[in-house]
């Protein structure tokens, strides 16, 4: 399996930016799909944004369209999310998700791999 590290939560204003990194080990990446998955408390999760292995393809949530960007490095093993225009119902644990297929990822079933997550607090 894939072992995943989320990095780059933290706390910024409503309008303000952040980037999260998620750093995989212990398999090639570039042979899984990445994603970025969300849950508030007392909310269901929610998928934030897909990338598959060649980052020919992307999919991102409704809520996020627009103002999130999903992106990978393989060379360095790495899934960036880049967030702007940042809202507080975007306060939320991130988590970086890993698995052979996207649209496993799309619908949160059966994911292979998961991170710990990192928090993102938008105050507004």
């Amino acid at each position: 399996q894939v072992q995943l590290e989320e990095s780059g939560g933290g706390l910024v204003q409503a309008g303000g930016s952040l980037r999260l990194s998620c750093a995989a080990s212990g398999r090639t990446l570039s042979n899984y799909a990445m994603g970025w998955i969300r849950q508030a408390p007392g909310k269901e999760r929610e998928i934030v944004a897909a990338i598959d292995s060649s980052s020919y393809v992307t999919y991102y949530g409704d809520s996020v369209k627009g103002r999130f960007t999903i992106s990978r490095d393989n060379a360095k093993s790495t899934v960036y999310l880049q967030m702007n225009s940042l809202k507080a119902e975007d306060t939320a644990g991130y988590y970086c998700a890993a698995d052979k297929i996207t649209s496993t990822i799309v619908t949160m079933r059966g994911i292979d791999c998961w991170g710990q997550g990192t928090k993102v607090t938008v105050s507004s």
